[in-house]
């Protein structure tokens, strides 16, 4: 589940007339597009050219924000979905002998040919449906509140540490409100031997026998995980920005190794409480997916009494004890090679299609004001 920053003030449009001798052509390749950026050596004669994307004009509104993160956070979870789904079952506290897997891509090659092409995307259109307005949120939000914390200063290097952890944590309590409940539904249609025929079962099955707070279960763990997450995820960022980008040109090479190393370490830090998130949202260690699939199989009595007297894993601490009670220690990193797998290319493509969507809205602001 990320956000994304860093300003400029706008570049003036140069005049061809008006560039001295001592100007030097600087040709570089931009997001599919080339660009003869003209700058002075010295910078004194008609200041800094810089083509500016960071920072949109003036005046954008908040549909922007929300435009680009949705679209990057969608693409985000489809290419990266048959990965997430191998972290879910990786992840399983008890997984029966048949989806006990070593490694991701055994994990991967005994999904399809034991459960067909399609089972590693079951549930990528919960996820879409969640991602999008999840996102939306998110980087509206962030960028809102970035922008009053700097007292609407867009400058480079006007952010700081402070402000990117305050206004990426803000944003997620928005995010994980919308993206908890498709989460629930995900990994419960992800578990091997789901016993839902789909979304809309899921939901109501869910529904009838939890009750709504089902879908907000591991609400509060989820918060737990993504605020660390996100504060590492954001300074990482920033400071390999600052080092491989520091004039906070558009890169796109930096900005996807940048985000694929930021996403790489919150990852691996936060993974024993995606680990309880897991189980919180599947329920596995009680009844959960195990009832359901007996009530599938036509003990449908003796399953509603067992689902009437027991007793669901309700909060981080509780689970962080059924963890280490099922599984020890090791438990807590069950999955933790798909997790950064996953996150990796995840993190690198939603931070690349956003600084994309934004230079080349940014772009075309431009040339329209022109």
């Amino acid at each position: 589940m990320v956000s994304f920053t860093g300003e400029e003030t706008p570049a003036s449009t140069l005049d061809s007339t008006t560039i001295p001798s001592v100007v030097v052509p600087n040709i570089r390749w931009l997001g599919g597009r080339l660009l003869d950026t003209l700058q002075s050596s010295e910078h004194s004669v008609v200041g800094s050219n810089e083509i500016d994307y960071e920072g949109l004009p003036e005046g954008v509104p908040t549909s922007t924000h929300m435009l680009a993160g949705s679209v990057a956070g969608v693409m985000e979870h489809c290419l990266m979905y048959p990965m997430d789904c191998v972290k879910t079952r990786m992840q399983s506290l008890k997984p029966e002998p048949a989806a006990r897997y070593h490694n991701v891509m055994e994990a991967l090659r005994k999904i399809v040919r034991t459960e067909g092409v399609l089972r590693p995307v079951r549930g990528l259109n919960v996820m879409v449906a969640g991602a999008g307005p999840a996102h939306a949120m998110y980087f509206a939000c962030y960028e809102k509140i970035k922008l009053s914390l700097n007292n609407n200063n867009t400058a480079p290097g006007a952010n700081s540490h402070f402000t990117n952890v305050v206004a990426g944590c803000t944003a997620t309590l928005l995010h994980d409100a919308v993206m908890n409940p498709a989460d629930v539904v995900k990994q419960r249609m992800q578990m091997y031997k789901s016993p839902y025929r789909g979304a809309l079962h899921c939901v109501r099955t869910v529904l009838k026998r939890e009750g709504p707070a089902a879908f907000y279960r591991s609400y509060t763990t989820q918060l737990t995980m993504n605020m660390p997450f996100q504060a590492l995820h954001f300074m990482t960022y920033e400071y390999l920005q600052e080092l491989l980008n520091p004039r906070r040109q558009y890169n796109p090479t930096c900005h996807f190794v940048s985000g694929a190393l930021a996403g790489a370490l919150a990852a691996s830090v936060t993974m024993p409480l995606d680990v309880c998130k897991t189980l919180l949202n599947t329920q596995e260690s009680l009844v959960g997916v195990h009832v359901i699939q007996a009530a599938a199989a036509g003990g449908v009595g003796v399953v509603e009494a067992d689902i009437a007297s027991s007793r669901y894993i309700s909060g981080l601490g509780e689970a962080f004890r059924e963890v280490y009670r099922m599984g020890g220690v090791p438990a807590f990193f069950k999955g933790v090679q798909a997790r950064v797998i996953y996150q990796i290319p995840s993190t690198a493509i939603c931070w690349s299609v956003y600084e994309f969507f934004k230079y080349a809205i940014s772009e075309r602001r431009k040339q329209g004001g022109a």
